[in-house]
């Protein structure tokens, strides 16, 4: 018998022993420390009931989410990739979500890994982002060949662009591409010959204030954070070089900026007139996190996640629907009852 079975004025309740009994053996272990009490909200239990058909979705990118949240670009051209795409777009089609691809750049010369990405069918009319890199940008730009920037796009019947810039992990990568223009510059001579829509993100070290100024400036679509938190792609490209190279450069792999902290940054320079969105990434382990940053960015934002859903993605397909589930359902009760501290 469900909650919602149960009529409340009835005294006959059938799970009442049984909860009551689990009260008694399992309350010494269930003692919450103050120190670990969640400081970042007000809890007002006053105010609402449980929430129901609480609709808790908005605009993004010209499209509706039904939830804030959204698949951060992940992988493709390996074995695994299939699959794992085309769980994260059934469920990004199911819960109308948006998604961003993982890096396209083997579809730039050939189509031996198109199945991996395309997953249109399967999103629907959701928002889907095929994912470059600055360095395969600049290329493009640079030979005057940014029609295949179109051409990748119509060919997955994709939304816009995603440009992930990454420095830190091509510098320390051992087969890592180098580019010699500030990606800024590319991507303002990208825009001349480009019109469809462009998101661009880091990949897991964030982005300074000059660096979120100058993609505000720009009038973007939209700015993915992928602060630091989460994935670290430096640390992961270290621990592929020597032994040498790994122990003297690792200092560098802990340079960046936490999600918190670019929300910070971002609400320093925040104009009202500033149509950019942004997708909140970096760290972001629980729903609860998810909502105090979206809540406390001044912007339009959504929350984004990629490690929390492929773990999720490479088995089955319920085991990924039972992870948005638990998340909407979080969200509605952080909606409901907890209330952003300042």
């Amino acid at each position: 018998m469900s909650k919602k079975q149960l009529n409340n004025t009835d005294p006959h309740d059938p799970t009442a022993e049984n909860r009551k009994q689990d009260h008694i053996s399992l309350a010494f272990e269930s003692q919450t420390p103050i120190t670990l009490l969640d400081q970042r909200f007000y809890y007002e239990p006053m105010l609402s009931g449980h929430p129901d058909n609480m609709d808790i979705g908005l605009d993004f990118l010209g499209k509706y989410l039904s939830l804030p949240l959204w698949i951060s670009s992940m992988t493709g051209g390996t074995e695994k990739a299939s699959l794992i795409n085309q769980n994260l777009a059934r469920v990004c089609g199911e819960y109308k979500l948006g998604m961003g691809l993982g890096s396209c750049r083997s579809l730039l010369n050939s189509d031996d890994h198109l199945a991996d990405f395309n997953v249109r069918k399967l999103v629907g009319e959701q928002p889907l982002y095929v994912n470059l890199g600055i360095a395969q940008i600049e290329a493009l730009v640079e030979s005057k060949q940014e029609i295949k920037i179109n051409e990748l796009i119509k060919k997955l019947e994709a939304d816009g662009l995603i440009i992930h810039v990454n420095p830190m992990q091509e510098w320390l990568q051992p087969e890592g591409d180098r580019y010699y223009q500030s990606p800024l510059h590319t991507i303002k001579k990208l825009k001349d010959a480009y019109s469809g829509k462009l998101i661009v993100k880091e990949v897991g070290h964030g982005f300074g204030p000059e660096s979120i100024k100058s993609l505000l400036d720009l009038e973007l679509d939209a700015i993915d954070f992928a602060a630091s938190g989460g994935t670290n792609f430096s640390k992961i490209e270290l621990s592929r070089a020597d032994a040498y190279q790994s122990e003297m450069y690792d200092p560098l792999t802990l340079i960046g900026h936490s999600a918190e902290q670019m929300v910070e940054m971002y609400n320093n320079i925040y104009l009202s007139n500033y149509k950019t969105q942004v997708i909140i990434s970096g760290g972001i382990k629980t729903f609860l996190d998810g909502y105090y940053l979206i809540n406390k960015c001044k912007g339009v934002a959504i929350y984004g996640q990629a490690s929390g859903f492929l773990k999720h993605a490479m088995g089955d397909y319920e085991t990924l629907q039972k992870h948005i589930e638990s998340q909407k359902e979080g969200l509605k009760v952080a909606s409901t009852f907890l209330r952003i501290r300042d």
